[in-house]
């Protein structure tokens, strides 16, 4: 049987592991030509014409685009991985098989 101890730090090292990730996608996003060749056509055009600033603002709302899905599958997965720890503190069965009264 395995102590609590072991399950407080392993929890802890995991949250710190979660937060470090989130931490650095969010603070540690560097510039990325992230652009379809339609998109990249018309910044080009725009920043011939005087107007830069768009392709940087274009360029970060792709990339917040991408990051999205990866952030809500991330949460889901952690509230999904803090329910099953619970549930099996607390004696409960994390996967119920239903009979088939056919059989």
């Amino acid at each position: 049987m395995k102590s609590s101890f072991t399950n407080i730090n392993l929890s802890k090292l995991l949250f710190a592991f979660v937060v470090l990730i989130a931490f650095t996608f969010t603070f540690g996003i560097i510039d990325a030509e992230a652009q379809c060749a339609m998109c990249r056509a018309t910044v080009e055009t725009n920043y011939n014409n005087g107007a830069g600033e768009a392709s940087t603002r274009l360029n970060s709302g792709i990339l917040y685009l991408l990051c999205m899905p990866y952030i809500l599958i991330g949460t889901v997965a952690f509230f999904w991985y803090r329910n099953k720890q619970k549930n099996k503190r607390n004696g409960k069965r994390t996967f119920k098989i239903a009979r088939n009264p056919a059989m």
